[in-house]
């Protein structure tokens, strides 16, 4: 509990600082990083970690792939498409040392984390308020912390006791009540102080897709983990893990959002 505490009282404050006030290239240059580490951490993961070419090339696309999403959209599936030439190129040299799911895993790494991570970026050129970039992370952690506590207090029954073993369906309810509640929140805060609210009704709508969306983020990353037995992704984050472990939920909600702002802006 100590390490998490300390996690959030260092990262809140970051986050917020690069949300509100840093120019679009700091963030930019976060998410890349954010994304090269995720890239290394699913290939870690996959017992690929040693094929240093692969990896490194895994790594690269996926921090050129943010930047690419931020500078030259237009080229991004080139970059996509490089990559998986390249990819199977080096595990034909390789002649089966490097096994198809970690190529696999190397696609993942270099074309949907870096995908997921640049929706804050394409959110943020669209021109809504800055505070919007706070939104994925309400409606995944907010998902998160309630369902936690709503399972501690009286969850009984298992939701995915294959998967992850902790997890009830009564926390479930409540992680999807309190995103609800949260978004709410937002929409209030937003409309009352920022002048840039969204409507109600469609707040509703996103924070209850965005709830299960989020969870199923969570079991699918912990699917992951559990096939390969690995228990955390990383350390980064001390006891939340790594990139992978905290922005798992991040990583499946914020396409979700940047879809249904454009269609309600």
């Amino acid at each position: 509990m100590k390490s998490r505490i300390l996690v959030s009282v260092v990262g809140i404050p970051v986050l917020i600082a690069i949300i509100l006030w840093a120019p679009d290239v700091v963030i930019a240059l976060a998410l890349m990083i954010l994304a090269g580490i995720g890239a290394y951490e699913m290939m870690k993961c996959v017992g690929a970690a040693k094929e240093g070419a692969l990896l490194v090339l895994t790594v690269v696309a996926a921090m050129l792939g943010v930047l690419w999403h931020y500078s030259r959209p237009d080229y991004i599936t080139l970059l996509w498409t490089l990559y998986v030439v390249a990819a199977f190129i080096y595990a034909i040299v390789k002649a089966g040392e490097v096994k198809f799911v970690q190529i696999l895993a190397g696609i993942f790494a270099a074309v949907i984390i870096p995908y997921s991570f640049s929706a804050f970026l394409r959110i943020e050129a669209t021109g809504l308020h800055r505070a919007y970039l706070f939104l994925p992370f309400i409606l995944s952690f907010a998902c998160d912390t309630f369902a936690y506590f709503t399972g501690l207090a009286i969850g009984k029954h298992k939701l995915a006791p294959k998967v992850s073993p902790k997890k009830t369906i009564e926390g479930s309810i409540g992680g999807i009540c309190g995103n609800v509640v949260c978004g709410l929140l937002f929409a209030f805060v937003m409309g009352r102080f920022l002048d840039a609210g969204i409507g109600y009704g469609a707040m509703v709508i996103l924070s209850l897709c965005c709830a299960v969306v989020a969870q199923v983020g969570d079991l699918s990353f912990s699917l992951i983990k559990r096939e390969f037995g690995v228990k955390d992704y990383g350390k980064l984050f001390l006891e939340h893990g790594g990139v992978l472990d905290r922005f798992d939920s991040v990583l499946f909600v914020t396409p979700v959002i940047e879809i249904v702002l454009q269609m309600v802006k």
